[in-house]
């Protein structure tokens, strides 16, 4: 099977596809008769791109959300689309936790005062942060990563509220609340936004949500950009009445240039599974899709037309 990628991909499975042809995202623009595997990690994926490449059986994603790939037309061409669950769950968790941390503590703040030389000026003085050890959690969306999330904050002794996406959903984390989400948002001192983006989800926390915060929490987001609307949350940002921490924005790679300034804000690029692990086992799974359906198998960890 001829696999088509912009990328090369860490880990020793990938070194098991022997015919790999690599590409400028660019290069997608032209057609190709022999690619039958692309994989993609943020590409669009869309009825123009399948038409460029006739032979495509799988679309392999690596990553968990595949908002980018029109999974519908997809199968209605009779091609399979994977993603790379679980793997990374315990990744992305971590890094929504430090962000819990790093803008509660106001961290990052503290440590460019440290580096100004401003804190030499009142070491032991100044605006105290508020506490994360017995703070309300409310989490956005309680799946795998959401449950992770919570579990971690059990250990902080946090109380946790979770909004669930869909009725029936269940958790793992015996303890936690269930809330609607308005009065989940009244309720924490913090929000960790867990959810997939979709059609649903799209501007779920939006201009009149945000107001529900209360003055001095924080929002942590590490899911998609998209599922806050920026534009609100940059004012009241701005407005200095929360806090936050953003591993994902609307319209990335770009960050809104009016929060590149401000200290209660602390930003990544997008890095919630960026650890070694979980980088290679996103890698296995994206290998053991390809070899499946080159096999004339099912997808390992397909994703459903709906």
């Amino acid at each position: 099977m001829r696999v088509l990628t912009a990328h090369p991909f860490p880990g020793p499975a990938w070194e098991e596809l022997r015919d790999v042809v690599y590409a400028e995202p660019s290069e997608l623009e032209r057609p190709r008769e022999d690619i039958e595997a692309l994989v993609v990690a943020g590409e669009r994926v869309d009825g123009a791109l399948l038409d460029r490449l006739p032979s495509l059986r799988l679309v392999a994603n690596y990553g968990v959300g595949y908002d980018r790939v029109d999974v519908g037309e997809c199968h209605r061409r009779g091609v399979a689309v994977s993603n790379t669950p679980r793997v990374l769950d315990a990744a992305v968790a971590d890094l929504a936790f430090g962000l819990i941390l790093a803008a509660r503590r106001e961290i990052v703040a503290r440590d460019s005062a440290v580096r100004r030389g401003a804190a030499r000026r009142g070491w032991a003085q100044g605006r105290l942060a508020p506490d994360v050890s017995g703070a309300t959690i409310g989490i956005v969306g309680m799946g795998r990563i959401g449950s992770a999330v919570a579990r971690r904050a059990l250990a902080f002794d946090m109380r946790v509220l979770y909004a669930r996406r869909r009725t029936g959903q269940t958790t793992d984390c015996y303890k936690a609340e269930l809330r609607g989400l308005d009065d989940l948002l009244r309720e924490s001192d913090i929000v960790s936004v867990n959810v997939p983006l979709t059609p649903e989800t799209r501007g779920l926390i939006d201009a009149r949500r945000l107001a529900l915060l209360r003055d001095g929490s924080c929002l942590v987001n590490t899911a998609r950009g998209e599922v806050v609307d920026q534009e609100a949350l940059v004012r009241e940002l701005v407005s200095g009445r929360i806090s936050a921490g953003l591993d994902v924005f609307t319209g990335e790679p770009d960050v809104p240039e009016e929060l590149l300034g401000l200290d209660n804000v602390v930003l990544t690029p997008h890095i919630g599974s960026a650890t070694t692990s979980a980088r290679e086992a996103m890698t296995r799974l994206v290998v053991e899709n390809i070899l499946a359906v080159d096999r004339g198998d099912p997808a390992v960890t397909p994703v459903p037309a709906s």
